[in-house]
């Protein structure tokens, strides 16, 4: 597993962290369906002893039963403590239905309740998940907010997610910023033109989500596996599960499964593999509902995809655009 610096910080993660959104389970506006805790409990287990050494979760995620399942693992892992990333500013109400709030109060409640859930006495990575919509001088104030906490000693450092550059600007006018959380896979390439470049140019460190696809790039979707998800899995009905962005989507796999056959790897590790080669890019986050799973897609931290594998998947790229 190589190792990186992320951002302006001290700490050396892993190219390929654990994503803990899947395992909060039902019961909200973005939930994957049910879950079992113990699997999820395996699976946390089986990707730190593949070299893994951060989790990263989100307040939001199951309600805060992601948090607290992570915290169990937490509990029961006996190797070395992995860094533990979380997320504040989505709040929920009694249907499970989310709603971003940046203000001071709310952020300060958020922390205690993570701290609290998680089991832990700082948090190693407090990130904003989304900015305000629409677009307020909450980012200020909860960006503000984040920085207090940091010298309170709540927190060790501080980041964003799916922030734009002019937000990463105004934000970096109050504090340095630790990292980015964006979106990133061969699917979806919008940070490519902007975003990457000004975070590397910033030293800011780049932690991608979803470079999978959300389990459209692991090889195991099919069609009539996506016509069999569950009701309260959220991906049922998006645009990436359907037509005419579908068959897009699974030819793509089929490009990369033929790389995936080269490299006696998953498809997924191909995937996860194609993020990581870009300059601007730390790690990535993946995540695993079992600890089958994790051994298909964890190993793509040490997985070199070469100059014709890459050529490869920007070629079927150009086709299809």
């Amino acid at each position: 597993m190589q190792m990186r610096r992320l951002g302006n910080s001290d700490m050396h993660i892993s190219s390929v962290g654990y994503g803990a959104w899947a395992i909060g389970g039902s019961g909200w506006q973005f939930g994957w369906g049910s879950q079992d805790d113990s699997d999820s409990i395996a699976a946390i287990h089986r990707s730190l002893e593949l070299g893994v050494n951060w989790i990263d979760t989100a307040a939001v995620y199951g309600l805060g039963n992601s948090e607290e399942v992570v915290a169990r693992a937490l509990r029961e892992w006996r190797g070395s403590r992995p860094y533990v990333f979380t997320k504040c500013g989505l709040r929920w109400d009694s249907k499970g239905q989310v709603q971003k709030v940046l203000n001071a109060g709310s952020i300060r409640s958020e922390v205690e309740d993570s701290l609290r859930r998680l089991g832990v006495d700082v948090i190693d990575l407090y990130q904003i998940h989304w900015p305000p919509d629409p677009d307020s001088s909450e980012l200020e104030e909860g960006w503000c907010t984040l920085a207090n906490l940091k010298r309170e000693g709540k927190v060790r450092w501080i980041g964003v997610s799916n922030f734009n550059v002019q937000q990463l600007r105004r934000a970096r006018t109050i504090a340095p910023i630790t990292s980015l959380q964006p979106r990133y896979s061969a699917v979806h390439r919008e940070i490519e033109d902007e975003i990457l470049p000004y975070c590397l140019t910033q030293g800011i460190g780049v932690i991608v989500y979803s470079p999978m696809a959300s389990g459209l790039l692991t090889g195991a979707m099919t069609r009539e596996r996506i016509a069999g998800l569950p009701k309260d899995d959220w991906r049922r009905g998006h645009p990436d599960f359907t037509e005419p962005n579908l068959s897009h989507n699974l030819a793509l796999v089929e490009s990369m499964r033929k790389i995936a056959y080269r490299h006696n790897r998953f498809v997924g590790e191909v995937a996860i593999a194609w993020t990581l080669g870009h300059p601007g890019v730390t790690g990535a986050i993946v995540g695993a509902r079992d600890a089958r799973q994790a051994e298909q897609v964890m190993g793509a931290g040490d997985l070199l995809l070469t100059d014709e594998d890459v050529n490869e998947i920007e070629a079927f790229a150009e086709t299809a655009a």
